[in-house]
């Protein structure tokens, strides 16, 4: 398998993509792709039909598949070695997990407007609009309902490491990002997944990219 991807530190959906490989136990082969840089439309170009979306990343080529949507593409993975190794068990669990990674991958249009994800960069963000507070507000009051009802068997939002974790990765960078402020239990949460191994292998490539986006560079 190959997976394309965009550059590490500003790529929200890449890094979903990429968690959702890492979590499948299966070999990819990783080809990054910097969007927005000076290359975008040659490398599109040349990879051809491996990018049928119009340039999107992330993507997942399987053999004649070719899939080109984060959610997509863990499903298709979740497919392959097993649900359980992505979602709760519980039927209630899987359900609430369900609606919220649904819920990620489809809402939030302020919070990534205005608080884009910039891993390298920490800046204290004194003034957040109103519609990104709202839903900031919003994804604590979900964090905080997953983590009390199914959280007791781990550190992370449904007790171990699974979809709902992959889907709100980008988010806790954000908030690392931009001096987000948290409850305890939220901060509790985002520093183990912060630590996660993978995590980390995601954060200390981003910091060796050579590539700057100026429009990510200037928020707050």
């Amino acid at each position: 398998m190959k997976l394309i991807i965009g550059n590490k530190n500003y790529s929200s959906w890449s890094m979903r993509g990429w968690l959702a490989a890492k979590q499948s136990g299966l070999s990819f082969e990783e080809i990054t792709v910097p969007i927005l840089g000076e290359h975008w439309d040659r490398q599109k170009q040349e990879m051809g039909d491996v990018q049928p979306s119009h340039g999107k990343v992330p993507i997942l080529w399987d053999d004649e598949t070719v899939i080109w949507d984060s959610l997509a593409i863990m499903e298709y993975l979740a497919d392959k070695v097993g649900r359980d190794r992505f979602w709760p068990k519980d039927d209630s669990a899987r359900g609430m997990a369900r609606a919220m990674v649904a819920e990620m991958h489809s809402s939030y249009a302020a919070l990534r407007r205005d608080l884009p994800m910039n891993v390298r960069r920490k800046v204290k963000l004194e003034d957040v609009s109103e519609e990104a507070r709202q839903d900031i507000v919003r994804i604590l009051t979900l964090w905080a309902e997953a983590r009390s009802r199914y959280g007791s068997s781990g550190p992370f939002l449904f007790g171990t490491f699974g979809a709902a974790d992959i889907f709100y990765a980008p988010v806790v960078s954000r908030f690392i990002t931009y001096g987000i402020g948290v409850p305890g239990f939220a901060e509790a949460y985002m520093q183990a997944l912060w630590e996660h191994a993978w995590m980390q292998e995601w954060v200390a490539a981003s910091e060796d990219e050579q590539w700057v986006i100026e429009q990510y560079e200037s928020v707050g």
